[in-house]
């Protein structure tokens, strides 16, 4: 039978890329964004899901058991970026990417869970980031919100293997898609202390997204994700240095991996 997979943040980017592959490659996919525009998008069947409303996504999953019966493939996807000096980073807005990054995918979890484990069978891949590996200046709280989510895919993987069910995450570098133009970048204050690096920085981060690998690079990772018996814990999709880094942050001392990491944003 065809797996049934869900997909969120499937509007656009990795997450558009990751369904539509799936969809060709014969598997019944439900997409999500918080407001589809239509109700099937090259294949994708799209529902409305906020990962900050769990009553949305209560709302979504009832529906595919509905229509389906079952769900093989939890792929939470949705999220948002986040830019700015720790300092001068509102609060508010710190907290929303927390929301967006880590509780939300959380809750989707906790939706899909119990069906998987009536099932005694189901595949949950959490995107991440290559930037959750390790603290990176301007983007900390980015960071932060996918090593968190890192952290919480390692424990849950252990707590469902007895149902059945496993998870693992994948964690892509920078690709090209619209993320840049989504997320909340802090303003660069005047009177910033940061205001001549941050912009700096703003700039050349922009140029790693525009430069970034293609999507569907990751759609065909995922895929093969899929496919295999037994997948590994982490995975990691992007260019050689990106992975590269991940490496020599396990082998170097910290201070010289922070200055490695400094000379390469001019800090």
């Amino acid at each position: 039978m065809s797996k049934i997979v869900l997909v969120t943040g499937a509007s656009s980017g990795i997450g558009k890329s990751i369904a539509e592959n799936l969809c060709q490659k014969g598997m019944v996919v439900y997409g999500t964004s918080r407001t589809p525009k239509k109700e099937e998008i090259n294949g994708v069947k799209m529902l409305p899901l906020n990962v900050l409303e769990v009553d949305t996504i209560k709302t979504a999953m009832a529906t595919i058991l509905k229509n389906e019966g079952r769900l093989d493939v939890l792929i939470n996807n949705a999220g948002m970026g986040i830019t700015g000096p720790i300092e001068d980073t509102p609060t508010d807005e710190i907290r929303r990417v927390f929301n967006t990054n880590l509780f939300g995918p959380i809750d989707v979890m906790k939706a899909v869970l119990p069906q998987m484990r009536q099932q005694k069978s189901g595949l949950i891949i959490n995107v991440t980031s290559i930037a959750g590996y390790m603290g990176l200046p301007f983007r900390g709280i980015y960071s932060a919100s996918k090593g968190a989510l890192e952290v919480v895919t390692e424990a849950t993987r252990m707590e469902v293997k007895q149902f059945g069910i496993t998870i693992t995450n994948v964690a892509p570098g920078d690709f090209a898609t619209n993320i840049a133009a989504g997320r909340y970048h802090t303003p660069v204050f005047e009177n910033s202390a940061y205001k001549e690096k941050y912009a700096e920085n703003l700039a050349l981060m922009d140029t790693h997204v525009d430069n970034g690998l293609n999507p569907q690079v990751m759609a065909n990772a995922v895929y093969k994700i899929i496919q295999k018996n037994n997948p590994k814990i982490h995975y990691k999709v992007g260019g050689f240095l990106e992975k590269f880094s991940i490496v020599l942050k396990r082998v170097l001392p910290d201070t010289w991996y922070e200055k490695l990491l400094m000379n390469h944003y001019k800090l």
